[in-house]
């Protein structure tokens, strides 16, 4: 059976990008792999759309996270974090092990986060170093308003906006430097398009400054050891070898297509999925700022979200459920990376098929109508 991988991550890795991941490896030290390297730093500011170093790392996303709060705070230093999901959580958890002090602003999941709530809490106490926010939540498909957040902190010479990525990155609009974003993080394994195990963090200047006086402990996410490898074209420690000549590839053919066309195939697929659920009688999940990268939708009334990822599972489909609180209320289909409009179509007459069978009545076809009307259209 054909398996078709519609997650929020992983996606599916394109066969060109197997392939290169499936040459001789080579040694981490040696000049060829370093000239890899070379052109992987280059290209990771593309697609990052920074002037700054981005830092590489053998690990999951959750990794860069966790170096993102060990390499710019203190034990005892206060940070806001943005609590509207499982991600949300983990900014959260991430900082009580280090012993910050978190002030949670809880955002009713499947809605966005408001700035001007974020602008009151660091006015009450503006001994808040860093703001935590996720600029996707996977958990509930929503993006969060950072461009704002963003014009909130930079006014805020001792506070500093950390954005949790792993999600958002090459799929949609997210221009750090333009912005104003002082520390981004993302993970290899969604719109990246490759396998998990990369994590990758860039940081301002003003970033910067915050890890000179950062006194958590730290080893191997230790961000100025990684930066002053990776001026030599090296990694602190072993590099993910096989991973990088893949990512190789990937930012080549990012550059290639050019990021505009990339955001405007990625936003008419979340057109043509939503439309499609919609036609269905279905209600999204997201009910503020709903994600350009995944679509997430409510289960009808007396069906499980988790029965449904199982029907589509035997179908060779493989979509997400939902998490904690949202655990069999929804379900969740991803359109970034490699995903493409056949994969989409696919996935939406299965999910007709299957909702049929679990006992909501949905005539065929009508989700696959209303999402080819999208797509037959121009970006």
């Amino acid at each position: 059976m054909k398996r078709y991988l519609m997650t929020p991550g992983p996606t599916p890795v394109a066969p060109e990008t197997q392939l290169a991941m499936a040459q001789p490896i080579l040694h981490h030290r040696s000049p060829q792999f370093m000239e890899i390297l070379a052109k992987v730093r280059e290209d990771l500011k593309y697609l990052f759309q920074t002037e700054q170093e981005v830092l590489m790392f053998a690990a999951t996303g959750t990794g860069a996270m966790e170096g993102a709060v060990a390499n710019t705070l203190s034990p005892g230093d206060y940070a806001l974090v943005v609590d509207g999901g499982k991600f949300g959580e983990r900014w959260a958890e991430l900082c009580e092990v280090y012993g910050i002090v978190v002030d949670r602003l809880r955002v009713e999941w499947g809605r966005a986060v408001k700035p001007e709530e974020v602008a009151q809490r660091l006015q009450a106490n503006p001994a808040i170093k860093a703001v935590f926010v996720q600029a996707n939540e996977t958990s509930t498909a929503v993006q969060h308003p950072v461009k704002e957040l963003a014009e909130i902190t930079r006014s805020l010479p001792g506070t500093i906006l950390v954005v949790d990525a792993i999600s958002a990155l090459g799929g949609y609009p997210l221009p750090m430097d333009e912005w104003g974003l002082d520390v981004v993080v993302a993970g290899s394994q969604k719109a990246m398009m490759l396998p998990p195990g990369l994590a990758f963090v860039a940081l301002s200047p003003k970033a910067w400054e915050f890890v000179k006086t950062s006194k958590c402990p730290k080893y191997y996410f230790d961000f100025a050891k990684q930066l002053k490898s990776q001026q030599k074209n090296q990694t602190a420690f072993t590099s993910a070898v096989t991973l990088t000549m893949g990512l190789q590839q990937v930012l080549t053919w990012i550059r290639e297509q050019g990021l505009e066309k990339i955001f405007a195939h990625n936003r008419k697929l979340s057109r043509a999925a939503k439309a499609a659920v919609q036609a269905m009688g279905l209600n999204l999940y997201s009910k503020e700022n709903p994600s350009e990268v995944l679509t997430a939708v409510e289960a009808p009334a007396g069906v499980d979200g988790q029965q449904v990822v199982a029907k589509l599972r035997e179908r060779g489909i493989w979509i997400a459920g939902g998490q904690a609180q949202a655990k069999g209320k929804i379900f969740r289909i991803a359109h970034m990376g490699y995903i493409d409009e056949l994969d989409l179509l696919g996935t939406i007459g299965a999910l007709e098929s299957a909702l049929n069978e679990l006992g909501y009545k949905v005539e065929l076809g009508v989700g696959v109508k209303a999402a080819q009307e999208i797509l037959g259209k121009e970006a």
